[in-house]
């Protein structure tokens, strides 16, 4: 039994009409995915599949939270989710996911693996940034932080005027050594110095 098994949609057995599927995401489903920015999370998924003899207008629905690391403090930062998306899958001759609310799947397969469509639409509701509120930072690392990027920002300032200093005193007179096979082709082009 694979993984995601658990999310397969069976979509050649639903008759005409609407119908409902449910799931949970845990730490696991994420751990399955290899995500390197949720470490824990608690959602709940409803899928509401309604199928009209043509195509099936799916709506994904997720809610709950789940844990990241903050970059600035690196303690854990709880992150309410709660996202929807809307996808239309129909029935053709090859797999097609060109459009992003439109998936075309072959006349052979009779379920739908949706484990990816709901990592992605959980991944698309992270920001990328992730930090604390102002003030919930962990207090000790935000103090080493601020004493570190002070003393980084100072020696930076030190380092540009060294470079521009180096950068002021070339002479512009020095004459560059040149790749001879250049200055051959030059030569062709009638374009010498």
């Amino acid at each position: 039994m694979g993984k995601f098994s658990a999310y397969k949609l069976p979509l050649k057995s639903l008759g005409k009409g609407k119908h409902q599927f449910e799931y949970h995401l845990d730490k696991q489903f994420f751990e399955n995915m290899e995500s390197s920015d949720v470490r824990d999370a608690d959602l709940s998924v409803v899928v509401s599949v309604d199928y009209n003899g043509e195509y099936y207008t799916m709506d994904f629905a997720i809610n709950g939270e789940v844990i990241l690391q903050c970059d600035r403090c690196l303690d854990d930062l709880h992150f309410p989710i709660e996202t929807s998306y809307h996808l239309t899958v129909r029935y053709g001759d090859d797999y097609n996911d060109e459009a992003d609310d439109v998936l075309e799947i072959p006349e052979s397969d009779n379920y739908l693996n949706v484990a990816y469509t709901l990592y992605d639409t959980v991944e698309l509701a992270i920001p990328i940034k992730h930090v604390h509120p102002l003030g919930k930072c962990n207090r000790a690392m935000s103090a080493l932080l601020k004493k570190h990027k002070t003393r980084s920002t100072d020696e930076d300032d030190e380092l540009a005027e060294e470079l521009i200093d180096e950068i002021d005193n070339i002479d512009d007179e020095t004459p560059t050594a040149t790749d001879p096979r250049w200055d051959a082709l030059k030569k062709l082009g009638g374009d010498e110095e």
